[in-house]
């Protein structure tokens, strides 16, 4: 089994902000296998399908950002899904607008959501791919990631998440991710 999260903050009040940019690519990859999110489960909308005979959980905790952990971890309890089946697809304030970065274990690098799943699944190592949505010039960083994508950066956000869907599409398929990382952190 395969679990893909998209982190981010439930209500329409957060749907299109920086923020929200993990669960924007889950729509993404549902949209691809032409996918519902139909389920809840432990504070979680989630829709599965399979792929070459594996179920593959799209998931979107509804914890909130600075709590996911708590619905990424019961989720993987219950159906049994290990640390290394899954990829955690999240904002980063360090990356540009456009570009994604794969990672396979890490720090929390200061975000909240990564923070929670690290003490919840008692470790780092995990899949990730961060999606970038810049850094603020000014202002506060709160205000910046609770804020939308400017109608300039658009472009640059819907190839962050055909990126985002080609990883993830590329992990299902050749099962590697330490392949699909080396591929898809090259394209820049």
């Amino acid at each position: 089994m395969r679990m893909i999260v998209g982190l981010g903050n439930p209500g329409q009040k957060y749907a299109s902000t920086k923020h929200n940019i993990g669960f924007m690519a889950v729509d993404e990859i549902a949209a691809h296998y032409q996918v519902e999110l139909n389920h809840e489960k432990f504070e979680a909308e989630y829709g599965t399908f399979f792929l070459e005979g594996e179920k593959v959980f799209l998931v979107k905790p509804l914890t909130y950002m600075n709590d996911s952990g708590r619905a990424v971890q019961a989720l993987m309890a219950y159906f049994q899904i290990q640390l290394d089946e899954i990829v955690i697809i999240y904002d980063d304030m360090d990356l540009p607008v456009g570009k994604i970065r794969l990672r396979q274990h890490g720090s929390a690098g200061g975000h909240n959501g990564i923070k929670s799943l690290i003490s919840y699944l008692r470790g780092s190592d995990f899949n990730r791919i961060r999606v970038g949505t810049g850094h603020p010039q000014h202002g506060s960083v709160v205000d910046w990631v609770l804020s939308p994508f400017s109608k300039d950066a658009q472009p640059d956000v819907l190839r962050s998440l055909d990126n985002a869907c080609g990883a993830v599409t590329d992990w299902l398929t050749q099962d590697d991710f330490m392949q699909t990382m080396n591929r898809f952190n090259r394209k820049g």
